[in-house]
């Protein structure tokens, strides 16, 4: 069955309305994970964009159909693991276990309750939506925020020229656990993530399973809304958001063998416009590097 089949047979179940921001990659991305799950599932979504955007909804009614919780900022993994082994004992194995949850709640403040879920083969789905920041609160640098990013905390300016470290590659941290599914996708490949959303939920009710989505921002990233999706297929272009999977320890790497410069894909979004030559050579290094690492993981 194709995605486009897939996506005709299931239903919405978030309501229709959203705050999300115009252009918005984390509330589509929200929106396919939930209706690809379905309402037989409990969803959670700490506070971030998504909580406010895509769970509350308009005028105090509910964002979504199906049972949803907005956990801490650094105890959604911990949380679900309860909800999780709630209905494993009552006998409810096929209740899907998910959470949704950005950056900063997964990489950042989440990460000991996620790295520790993670360990203990914990039967959910979880999903990162990565927009490289806290943007709910302003768009403040997170540890997956790339070099030289210009963020309220990181301003680009005399003191310094945006964030002066690299990002932190959580995908691959996460795939060392040996975990069920580990994998990466972007809105700008539906069909990719549609089929991993449907691997990651099969693989969630053997243990744990993870999946990590590139997620523009347009708002924190300064670029037009209707730009989200190029944005996104210009990541994966550049290698900055490479496309793979790992499934009980056994890699495999869409192949991009060639890749635009990683000097194309940051042209055009504000956030970036203060990099100088150096930084988008130590980015382009940082990205060549991870890719040839995945390909030896892949190829073995």
């Amino acid at each position: 069955m194709s995605y486009i089949d897939v996506l005709k047979e299931t239903q919405n179940v978030m309501t229709p309305g959203s705050s999300a921001c115009q252009g918005c990659g984390g509330e589509l991305i929200l929106r396919r994970v939930m209706q690809i799950a379905g309402n037989n599932s409990v969803f959670a979504v700490p506070p971030g964009c998504m909580a406010g955007a895509g769970v509350d909804g308009w005028n105090f009614s509910n964002g979504c159909t199906a049972p949803i919780h907005i956990t801490l900022l650094d105890n959604t993994a911990s949380f679900m693991s309860g909800v999780s082994e709630m209905y494993q004992r009552k006998g409810r194995p096929d209740v899907n276990i998910v959470a949704i949850a950005g950056d900063g709640a997964t990489a950042d403040c989440g990460f000991q309750s996620l790295s520790g879920a993670a360990e203990r083969g914990t039967k959910m789905l979880y999903v990162c939506y990565d927009n490289e920041g806290y943007m709910n609160t302003g768009y403040q640098r997170s540890s997956t925020t790339s070099l030289g990013s210009s963020t309220s905390t990181t301003p680009a300016g005399a003191a310094i020229n945006g964030k002066e470290q690299q990002q932190k590659y959580l995908p691959l941290i996460m795939a060392m656990h040996n975990i069920e599914y580990c994998a990466t996708a972007s809105p700008s490949n539906m069909a990719d993530l549609v089929a991993k959303i449907q691997k990651g939920l099969e693989a969630s009710k053997r243990g744990f399973a993870y999946l990590h989505v590139f997620s523009p921002c347009p708002t924190g990233w300064k670029f037009a809304p209707d730009q989200s999706i190029q944005v996104a297929r210009k990541a994966v272009a550049a290698n900055l958001c490479p496309i793979w999977e790992c499934e009980k320890g056994v890699f495999k790497l869409t192949p991009n063998r060639k890749p635009i410069p990683i000097a194309e894909f940051v042209r055009g979004i504000g956030k970036f416009k203060k990099l100088t030559e150096e930084e988008i050579a130590s980015i382009q290094a940082l990205v060549d590097a991870r890719y040839a690492l995945l390909e030896k993981l892949a190829a073995e």
